[in-house]
């Protein structure tokens, strides 16, 4: 039915330089906008909103009480997001004492008992609005009387959650709006149906007929005059499939367009309004895409229809040249679309998302003005526009609105405005006393139980300093000050690029790595050519006279090494950094060829290791300088770190480069020579990594690679008496053997720094948001094809939301793709090798037998060495035994004391990682204490510890310890030696003489 578009770059690159793009968009606003026009016509519905405030004032007023900032708004609003999911009276119990409990309150403040008051008086006044009279005031009331804190709690987030959602179904939403238009005959609304994105098959369907039926509701049978004038719709393509990603871009074509066209159909045989709405940066490309598909499709069968479009978010640094596209579409299917401007809803999400990836710089504006301009600009845009596009202007800014009006007028263009339900209100009531101004509402349509993601949201616009609706509701912030102009560009970002995440500046702290957004075609091509042109070079296998003959150069060579310069070794690690920063799609190409690993987990792999090298440089350079000690006069004490010999550092095959590379330039900078030993399975990534640290500068006699099996290469380096140290990654059973072979050998005892893998479990209680608990079990069990040491194995989840968290889990295994690791669309990849699959075959076999299934993806036919990502249910904890290492999932309901679950986790005898899912802080913060576990990781996923973040190891049976990447790790390479010289030996000690002299002179 569509024809799938090769992917092609439709706007500029997503990381351009913020005051470049400002300067561009100012240039389109030197003319035609007189902002103290706009003002001046702006204020006396700013003061008249001051006046009179809105029925919806009791949320304003709240938060100016107890605002985001604050650890009671803090409160508010983790009790908001969690507490009407709860389901068990316990935790919620706990949830409320904890987040009412928890805050700082002084003595004026009132305590947890005044947040309550303001809680139920709020729930009171918005009470009168959605309660029937008979459960109106003194209703809640005697309710507060009878019932628990609580239930008094839950009861006023309810209600003040009703001031952004319009109606729990369409028909009461629709009820409601019929009720608002007696007050405002031409108002208009666009019902949202609530909730978060399909995580499964099931979930879209929902959302699909959802959709449906509210858009054969709204038609009512009958055929609107225009979109402009009736009701409509807006639909989230996310919820509509759960895979709506560029990486997935035939399955978009193929199964969720057919789902947007059967809306399609329905809006534009009713002739309503359908809009897209917009969502992250890394699907914006491909939703331009699917609109042009739609709108051919439309330009085809239903030419005359005028409702289709979408939304645009200005806070995009794109968000210019994303309208001029919209209307490039709109003209090439001579169709007329209409074009929602908002400022956009997950700007902290792209900062962050930016932030982990180490990317070239940002996709959004750093300052809350900036989007302001970017706003203004689009707006004039889409009034240029106006032949091909409808323009809607979503904002509760007073002053844009004028501005808008302004703009507008100019052009003599058709337009309309947009608020949300239960923001802006009162500026629209003011707004809407011209007549020649339609507004539509921007409607939330949904259960409780759907609303607490889009609650949240509201919350933090509300909440948030800066925001207009925070600062109107403020009457210290005088009208001349909110009606500021905005069109005064800052010199600067607001905040520090990626790369500088770290502290680095050019002169102080490490520079973060740099990563690609493999949703940006200019920056995923590259690595694509490289995979498709790496080679997997022949690395010879090592004798054991090439053993020897090495560990005779390397110490050999140990001395002129160790007494180099501590800053020039490091420097040599910083070279080693730059150079492979520059060739990460080379290192990507290799890595996916030889391990097996997918481009995603490539691009981490390669920047870990660069973060491992600036690291270990800055660490060095920090910590293992020679320090003076204290001592009684007439004597110098100095401690001095050094390199204890030749170090061997044996490294696994699931991180073939990162933990190879973070071992070898551990054990160099700290000063010893180093013998490495790569896996079996990836010996050219490791050559290439040693040949990239030679011509960096590390001399040939300190660093040799040394190929071959561990039994015998391996045993052998370890065994060799000249072996000062051994630095080791993999199973507990190896490492116990070389254990035993150090400490059976005669001369000094030689340190093992060994990282082992662990049964790491997640624990998830009824608090929790089931969507992410799912995301996260789907990254931590499944990513690299469960072939992590940190990756999840044991799911604990608690019964009263076991049923729903697991059936939720079944459908998110039917949606991931096992395949070719090269390919973007691939999820999970192959194991490594024959021998890792047959241990997890016969591993899922046994449990096919003695468990209960679960879910399992799908395995195409001829893909070797590939396991299905699998789950099944167990009893009890204890039935997990041992370490899977591949994508097995495990899970366990519990009941009764979570702290039972811990201590259950912890008699499984050891685990690297530990997720803890709960929105209790307190009961995070317990649980962590309690876990005798290296890493533990609260409402995220397990996997990808950050080198300085998120030091990663663990001790006993997990490993000795210290952690790698973490700031104690060098020390383990490192030998002391303290040197004392007696100055005074010499006819005492001069300077405090000369100082006594001087004072027996002065008297």
């Amino acid at each position: 039915m569509f024809t799938v578009p090769a992917p092609a770059a439709r706007l500029p690159y997503p990381y351009r330089n913020e005051m470049e793009v400002l300067a561009q968009l100012m240039g389109q606003l030197q003319t035609g906008l007189d902002w103290a026009r706009a003002a001046d016509l702006a204020a006396p519905w700013v003061q008249a909103v001051r006046d009179k405030p809105a029925p919806f004032w009791a949320m304003e007023s709240l938060l100016r009480e107890y605002p985001i900032s604050s650890a009671e708004g803090l409160a508010l609003m983790r009790l908001a997001e969690a507490l009407l999911r709860v389901p068990d009276a316990e935790t919620a119990i706990a949830l409320t004492a904890d987040q009412l409990g928890k805050a700082d309150f002084d003595s004026t403040s009132g305590g947890p008992h005044k947040m309550l008051a303001s809680l139920s008086a709020s729930a009171i006044a918005l009470s009168k609005k959605f309660l029937p009279e008979h459960e109106g005031e003194a209703g809640l009331f005697k309710r507060l009387g009878a019932q628990t804190v609580v239930a008094a709690t839950v009861r006023a987030i309810q209600l003040l959650g009703r001031q952004f959602v319009l109606g729990r179904s369409i028909g009461e939403a629709m009820d409601e709006a019929a009720s608002a238009r007696k007050a405002h005959a031409s108002l208009r609304f666009s019902y949202d149906m609530l909730g978060e994105g399909a995580r499964t098959e099931a979930d879209a369907q929902r959302y699909l007929a959802s959709y449906q039926n509210a858009i054969r509701a709204i038609a009512s049978d009958k055929v609107a005059a225009s979109p402009e004038a009736a009701d409509g719709i807006s639909i989230k393509l996310s919820a509509l499939f759960s895979r709506y990603e560029d990486a997935q871009r035939e399955r978009v074509f193929a199964e969720l367009l057919p789902r947007v066209w059967t809306l399609v159909e329905l809006a534009a045989h009713a002739n309503i309004n359908l809009t897209i709405d917009a969502e992250e940066t890394d699907r914006l490309e491909l939703s331009l895409d699917v609109l042009d598909a739609l709108a051919e499709l439309i330009g085809r069968q239903f030419p005359q229809w005028r409702g289709f479009g979408l939304a645009v978010q200005a806070y995009q640094t794109r968000a210019l040249q994303v309208v001029d596209e919209v209307a490039r579409i709109a003209r090439k299917h001579k169709l007329r679309f209409m074009v929602r401007l908002v400022k956009g809803a997950y700007w902290d999400g792209e900062i962050k998302r930016a932030q982990e990836l180490g990317l070239t710089g940002y996709p959004v504006f750093t300052h809350k003005h900036h989007t302001d301009i970017s706003y203004l600009a689009c707006a004039r845009a889409l009034i240029n526009h106006a032949d091909v596009i409808y323009p809607q202007f979503a904002t509760h800014n007073a002053g844009t609105i004028a501005a808008i009006l302004q703009m507008a007028q100019a052009r003599d263009a058709k337009f309309e405005m947009q608020r949300l339900h239960g923001m802006g209100e009162g500026v629209y009531r003011e707004v809407m006393k011209d007549a020649g101004v339609p507004v539509r509402v921007y409607a939330p349509v949904g259960e409780h139980r759907d609303l607490l993601a889009y609650l949240v949201r509201r919350l933090l616009e509300n909440g948030a300093n800066s925001s207009f609706v925070h600062q109107l509701a403020d009457e210290a912030v005088n009208v001349k000050d909110l009606l500021a102009s905005p069109l005064h560009p800052a010199s600067a970002p607001a905040l520090p690029m990626p790369v500088a995440l770290y502290g680095f500046d050019g002169v102080e702290g490490r520079a973060n790595s740099m990563g690609a957004d493999l949703a940006c075609l200019q920056e995923r091509a590259p690595l694509e050519k490289a995979v498709a042109a790496a080679v997997v070079e022949s690395v010879p296998e090592a004798t054991k006279a090439d053993v020897d003959t090495a560990i005779t150069q390397l110490q050999a060579g140990f001395p002129a090494w160790n007494s180099t310069p501590l800053a020039q070794r490091a420097a040599v690690l910083r070279r080693a950094a730059d150079a492979l920063e520059s060739r990460l799609p080379e290192f990507c190409g290799l890595l996916v060829k030889e391990a097996h690993k997918t481009l995603g987990d490539c691009v981490a792999e390669v920047r870990e290791a660069v973060d491992f090298c600036r690291y270990y440089a800055d660490q060095a350079e920090a910590r293992l300088a020679s320090q003076a000690l204290p001592g009684p006069t007439g004597e110098s004490n100095e401690l001095h770190l050094h390199g204890r010999g030749v170090f061997v550092c044996i490294s696994p095959w699931n991180f073939p480069l990162a933990i190879f590379a973070g071992q070898v330039v551990a054990a160099l900078v700290a000063g010893n020579a180093v013998a490495a030993k790569p896996a079996e399975q990836t010996p050219a990534v490791a050559q290439r990594m040693v040949a990239l640290l030679h011509e960096a500068g590390v001399p040939r006699n300190a660093l040799a690679l040394l190929h071959g099996p561990g039994e015998t290469i391996g045993a052998a380096l370890v065994a060799d008496a000249r072996t000062a140290g051994v630095c080791f990654t993999g199973s507990t059973a190896v490492a116990k053997i070389i254990n035993r072979t150090l400490a059976a050998k005669d001369g000094p005892i030689v340190p093992l720094i060994a990282e082992t893998g662990g049964i790491n479990a997640m624990v998830v209680d009824s608090t929790a948001l089931p969507e992410q608990v799912v995301d996260a079990v789907v990254q931590s069990a499944f990513r690299s094809a469960g072939q992590r040491c940190s990756a999840l194995r044991l799911l604990c989840v608690h019964e009263s939301v076991a049923d729903g968290v697991i059936e939720m889990i079944r459908g998110a295994l039917k949606e991931l793709n096992v395949g070719d690791p090269s390919r973007l669309s691939t999820d999970v990849g192959p194991l490594i090798d024959a021998e890792a699959f047959d241990g997890i075959s016969t591993h899922v076999a046994r449990l096919r037998k003695d468990a209960k299934l679960i879910g399992e993806t799908h395995l195409p036919a001829g893909l070797k060495h590939s396991v299905a990502p699998i789950a099944f249910e167990l009893p009890r904890i204890a039935d997990v035994s041992q370490e899977i290492f591949g994508p097995v999932l495990h899970v366990v309901r519990w009941g009764g004391d979570v702290d039972a679950v811990i201590a259950q986790v912890n008699a499984l005898g050891y685990g690297l990682t530990l997720g803890i899912q709960t929105r209790i802080d307190s009961r995070a913060l317990r649980l962590a204490h309690a876990a005798r576990i290296g890493n533990v990781y609260v409402n995220r996923n397990m996997i990808g510890a950050v080198v300085g973040v998120q030091p990663f190891g663990g001790e006993g049976l997990s490993g000795t310890g210290p952690k790698a990447g973490g700031p104690h790790y060098l020390y383990r390479f490192c030998a002391e030696q303290t040197l004392t010289i007696n100055t005074a030996a010499a006819g005492g000690n001069a300077a405090l003489l000369a100082g006594f002299t001087g004072a027996v002179a002065g008297e």
